[in-house]
């Protein structure tokens, strides 16, 4: 009998204070990570609010760091390929540098020089222009009279009044219109060239330290692998659209030049460099193409011929030719491409254009080995910003219990 009570006093005894507050860790615990977690929502929200006014204030520091470090980025392979044949770091990033200033220099003379002798010659061909033309100026009018017809029409008080406009007088050339922002250019571009050669001569050291700087194996390995990561990638993507670009350069070129198109060099630099802009770049090479054949030749069918030439190589490229040399590895969102293109813009104008796709690359290369914050999962499912993973280098607290 006394075992008997002794059992069911046991069985309906009242459960004590330390198992009551045991109880409650994991919900105590669950809500100091909710509080950390909104802290941080909170925290990152106001500072990518505030980073893009601050890009765009500090252009004249933001902007040449920024590129200067994608094309030193861009440079690394050459660098490690000089190095591995005991080239010393300082000369290899020398060198480096000197190659990137001679390439850049022969493309900017191969279409400033040409593109200032042809905007020159813009005031001589507007008559050409304008001949070429005609039928849909014709068009445009014979539509504007009658809207213009009608409007007058309905409306009671008469025919609308054109707006008073103000006559701006242009630049005489293009060297008056660049000659006040000459020197802060000089300025950057030095600045950035600096830049690109300490990144690079310190390059090796600075690798090391940062791997061997970590406290685990794991860690490291994780470290290194992101910062081959970034470099492969992005200097895989610009060297493949830099030999892309080029090609297309030269075929357009050689197109022109058959035509008998002045500047074919020029129209194929411009090629060129605007094909780095997904989307608008090409867009605004076949305008240009159109205008340059309106202002050579006199037949309109004819001068259209270079910009639907420039539009079917294009096609051809970006449709067969980049999805089978770049394939899968380097494949971007379309939507993050227009909005990266979008905010480059605004921030840096002509500059972050260009900028936006190796930015892209880069942010998209740390942010899927870093991880992604479980921002959903906070806000519906009452969780936190992080989502527990099993990494490369990471163990299961399975194969830890079993000693797998």
């Amino acid at each position: 009998m006394a075992d008997l009570d002794d059992s069911k006093s046991g069985a309906f005894e009242l459960p004590t204070v330390e198992a009551a507050e045991d109880a409650d860790e994991p919900r105590v615990a669950l809500r100091r990570d909710r509080l950390l977690a909104a802290l941080t929502l909170i925290a990152g929200a106001g500072l990518a609010l505030a980073v893009p006014f601050a890009l765009k204030a500090g252009a004249e520091f933001f902007l040449p760091t920024t590129a200067a470090l994608v094309i030193a980025v861009a440079l690394v392979p050459i660098l490690e390929w000089l190095e591995r044949r005991r080239v010393p770091s300082a000369l290899a990033a020398l060198t480096c540098v000197l190659l990137f200033l001679v390439a850049a220099n022969v493309a900017l003379a191969a279409i400033i020089v040409p593109a200032t002798e042809f905007f020159r010659r813009l005031p001589e061909r507007i008559d050409r222009i304008q001949m070429n033309i005609a039928p849909l100026i014709d068009l445009y009018q014979s539509f504007q009279k009658y809207l213009n017809r009608t409007v007058q029409h309905l409306a009671a008080t008469g025919p609308i009044k054109a707006p008073a406009t103000t006559a701006v007088t242009p630049p005489s050339s293009i060297l008056e219109l660049a000659a006040s922002f000459a020197p802060s250019v000089i300025v950057q571009v030095f600045f950035g060239v600096l830049i690109v050669f300490f990144f690079l001569s310190g390059w090796t050291r600075l690798r090391k330290k940062t791997i061997t700087s970590r406290a685990s194996f794991g860690g490291a390995m994780a470290t290194a692998r992101v910062i081959q990561d970034v470099v492969d990638d992005t200097s895989a993507y610009l060297g493949t659209i830099t030999v892309i670009n080029l090609s297309l350069g030269l075929l357009i070129s050689g197109l022109l030049w058959v035509m008998g198109m002045p500047f074919p060099l020029m129209w194929g630099g411009i090629v060129a460099l605007l094909n780095y802009v997904p989307y608008f770049g090409p867009i605004a090479a076949a305008m240009l193409l159109a205008l340059g054949g309106l202002m050579t030749f006199q037949d309109i069918w004819v001068a259209l011929i270079p910009a639907f030439a420039m539009i079917g190589c294009h096609l051809i490229e970006a449709n067969a030719i980049t999805p089978l040399i770049v394939g899968h590895r380097l494949t971007i969102n379309p939507i993050m491409i227009l909005v990266s293109i979008s905010f480059w813009s605004w921030v840096w104008g002509t500059a972050g254009t260009l900028l936006a796709v190796p930015l892209l690359i880069i942010l998209q290369t740390i942010i899927g080995a870093a991880g992604k914050p479980d921002i959903a999962g906070f806000l519906f499912e009452h969780g936190t910003l992080t989502t527990r993973g099993k990494g490369r280098f990471d163990t299961s607290s399975e194969e830890r219990e079993t000693g797998g």
